[in-house]
């Protein structure tokens, strides 16, 4: 499987999501001297938040897959068939990269392998992508999948629950095989991948027959419990319609009374999310608070010069609990969406006390939820930029935050590679922790803390293509935005011999990208994601100070 199969997102698959993207913002003012009008389309963003309050992220073949398999009375169904036939690789997989296709492939060849059993349409486009979907899953396996499995949610139950399904149609095809899929009649089960037993897929799904309740951090994969969600009493959907904010487990719970009650709630909610691409839904729905939040923090951390309405204000502020504030309804409250809203907040002038992000205090790091495993260096960061931009507002603070400030930032130097870079697991490229970390160290991490900003610098600096972008895979603007904050908003900079040129070459190829829309998803959910408002927003925010310094 060749990586340069995973690069680029097909045009067809990502048509109405790049088109949903273009009415959040107005279209890119680039004049004849190579400006670009930052303060308009900022406000045109903001606009756009209250606009569309579900939030804008694109389309995920895994999250599409499920409704194909579990949802095939809701509407958009055929729609949904096409777009995963239009985002297969040429390799027979899907996904945004190799490193990361094994969940949608799963995902998209179970789907058409059942929609093929239903037997209600002419199955040859079907059975060809199904066909080559096969064909790459068991390539990969004799390689073990590429093992190790990526970081991302919910992977040891996902892949296991789609394998399962995956060769109980194998199993049907001996019996009634399907035009097209002939050869695969009789051939051996496609095997797990090593270190992946199911047996915590088991676990769960005993416990939901049994009538015990699941964390609620499980909901946004309840699509894994198969015939055991319709014996879990204690799940229901949230006001809004939605199970775990994710349409999968959403159809999941809903099963057949979807077809049989069309008033639904929960139908109703997935009707809408499906509305949002024309067919094809997203990994989490809604994301309100964790889009908002990040979007304001962008742009006003780079220092645009918007007036942000009174009720975006107000909306980060009413989502705060106890417990902090979830992505949006469906999900448990998390470290990162509350300390994002609360640094936002107070960078509004609105700041509110930040206590809710000690009961997520590990002993040594903050955790996203409880019951995380693993850890998050973005988190932690945004952490640390909460605390700071709360004390900076109540420096009286300082007494109860100062000593957790200081160890949280002793932590995140700990966790920095040799070259200067950070890694994450919500993030695929390491520009975004990078200049996450580095900012928050930046600002808050004290003198100890300069020289590991500086060594990100450097690191930036000798990163750049040669046509003046940044990125993991390729060049893309999301991530040559985040180098250029990291060299223009952190103070080690003036020790560090920045020419010109670097930013100059990096303000010319963020003009150059402006209309283009085929920045690869590198967000991590259960599948890979690109959430368009946020990553606008850190590009405007790349480019304001790019302008302001002259660029």
């Amino acid at each position: 499987m060749s990586v340069h199969d995973f690069v680029s997102a097909p045009a067809r698959a990502f048509t109405r999501h790049m088109a949903s993207l273009a009415a959040t913002t107005d279209a890119t003012d680039t004049t004849d001297t190579g400006t670009v009008d930052v303060t308009a389309e900022a406000r045109a963003l903001l606009a756009g938040l209250a606009a569309r309050p579900w939030g804008n992220a694109s389309p995920s073949v895994y999250e599409t897959g499920r409704l194909v398999s579990l949802a095939p009375w809701l509407a958009g169904h055929d729609e949904r068939l096409a777009y995963l036939v239009a985002a297969q690789r040429p390799g027979g997989g899907w996904g945004a990269h190799s490193d990361y296709a094994l969940v949608p492939t799963l995902s998209a060849t179970e789907s058409l392998l059942a929609e093929l059993a239903r037997g209600t349409r002419d199955p040859s486009p079907a059975a060809e992508a199904a066909g080559k979907g096969l064909h790459a899953l068991f390539r990969w396996s004799r390689r073990d999948y590429g093992s190790p499995l990526p970081d991302m949610p919910a992977i040891e139950l996902v892949v296991p629950s789609l394998i399962r399904s995956i060769n109980r149609h194998l199993d049907d095809l001996r019996d009634a095989p399907v035009d097209g899929l002939r050869t695969w009649a009789g051939v051996p089960p496609l095997p797990l991948p090593a270190g992946v037993d199911g047996a915590r897929l088991e676990m769960i799904r005993s416990r939901l027959r049994s009538g015990a309740p699941l964390p609620e951090k499980l909901l946004h994969a309840l699509e894994v419990a198969g015939d055991a969600v319709f014996q879990a009493p204690g799940v229901r959907p949230t006001a809004a319609g939605t199970v775990g904010a994710s349409p999968a487990a959403t159809a999941a719970w809903l099963g057949d009374l979807g077809a049989r009650e069309p008033g639904h709630p929960a139908r109703a909610h997935l009707e809408s999310a499906a509305e949002q691409h024309g067919g094809p839904v997203s990994c989490a729905v809604p994301i309100t608070a964790f889009e908002r939040g990040w979007v304001l923090s962008w742009l006003v951390r780079a220092g645009i010069p918007v007036t942000v309405p009174e009720d975006l204000v107000a909306s980060l502020g009413a989502g705060l609990g106890p417990g902090g504030v979830p992505a949006g309804p469906g999900l448990p409250a998390d470290a990162d969406t509350t300390s994002v809203a609360l640094y936002a907040l107070a960078l509004l002038g609105a700041p509110r006390e930040p206590d809710s992000l000690l009961g997520y205090h590990t002993g040594t790091h903050f955790c996203t939820w409880q019951g995380e495993q693993g850890f998050s260096t973005t988190v932690n960061a945004h952490v640390l930029d909460a605390f700071g931009q709360y004390v900076r507002a109540r420096p009286g603070a300082r007494a109860r935050y100062g000593e957790p400030m200081d160890r949280l930032a002793g932590w995140l130097r700990g966790r920095q590679n040799p070259d200067g870079s950070w890694p994450d697991r919500w993030h695929v490229s390491p520009y975004y922790a990078t200049v996450c970390c580095a900012l928050a160290l930046d600002e808050f991490g004290g003198p100890a803390s300069r020289d590991s900003v500086r060594r990100a610098v450097r690191w930036v600096l000798s990163t750049q293509r040669a046509d003046g972008s940044w990125g993991l895979w390729r060049g893309t603007a999301e991530e040559t935005a985040y180098a250029m904050q990291s060299l223009l908003l952190t103070q080690t900079t003036h020790d560090e011999p920045v020419h010109d040129n670097v930013i100059t070459q990096g303000y010319a190829y963020l003009l150059r990208s402006a209309a283009r829309s085929d920045d690869p998803p590198m967000w991590i959910d259960k599948d890979l994601y690109f959430p368009g408002a946020i990553v606008r927003a850190a590009i405007l925010g790349a480019m304001h100070l790019a302008q302001r310094q002259g660029r």
